[in-house]
């Protein structure tokens, strides 16, 4: 595998951390270097959470640099828009089709912006967009908290390494009493992007 540049973003509270932390993981389990930071902000009250993970065979800053992400990963609609600056020119975008308004948003002082907007947004940057409905899907399997491996499992799709490797790294971090919900959420992942409404 050539190197990738994965950015992850999204709001506080949806597992972002967690699911950067398993990607890692993976790409170590299956014989890369990795390199992988965290901003986290103001994430406990609803702000924006990043995770940095670089993959390659020989990796030497956990930072990306702006305009070379390869594959950016948005939790939430909004922030993808946010953070497409960072997308190589024929990057890749998995967007959730969820959207979180901010507090400005809330007050009325901003104005969350249209789905036609978000992927104008996209487009200036991204080849592929694939829009998956993780949010609905964590609900359909019982846990919102789901949605991590759920975009996990899509990010999965994207990467020539065995859902085997996936699978084991994703069972050493998480307990037996939610295990056969998380599988059963990256399996989904993976059958939303066969199926994503890409764009």
């Amino acid at each position: 595998m050539k190197k990738r540049d994965l950015l992850m973003v999204g709001v506080g509270g949806q597992g972002i951390v967690l699911a950067s932390d398993i990607l890692g993981e993976v790409a170590l389990a299956a014989g890369y270097d990795v390199k992988k930071t965290d901003t986290l902000g103001m994430a406990q009250r609803g702000g924006s959470v990043l995770s940095h993970v670089r993959i390659a065979d020989k990796v030497w800053s956990p930072l990306i640099k702006e305009g070379d992400v390869d594959v950016l990963v948005a939790f939430e609609k909004l922030e993808a828009a946010r953070w497409s600056y960072y997308l190589h020119a024929g990057g890749v975008a998995i967007v959730n089709n969820q959207s979180t308004p901010p507090l400005s948003v809330s007050l009325g002082t901003h104005r969350y912006p249209g789905d036609k907007e978000i992927e104008g947004t996209l487009r200036q940057r991204a080849d592929r967009i694939y829009f998956v409905d993780g949010t609905d899907k964590a609900k359909e399997l019982g846990d919102i908290r789901t949605l991590n491996m759920i975009m996990l499992g899509c990010v999965s799709f994207l990467l020539p390494i065995d859902a085997d490797i996936w699978k084991d790294c994703i069972s050493q971090r998480l307990s037996r009493k939610i295990l056969k919900m998380n599988m059963a959420a990256f399996d989904k992942g993976r059958e939303e992007m066969s199926s994503a409404n890409l764009r």
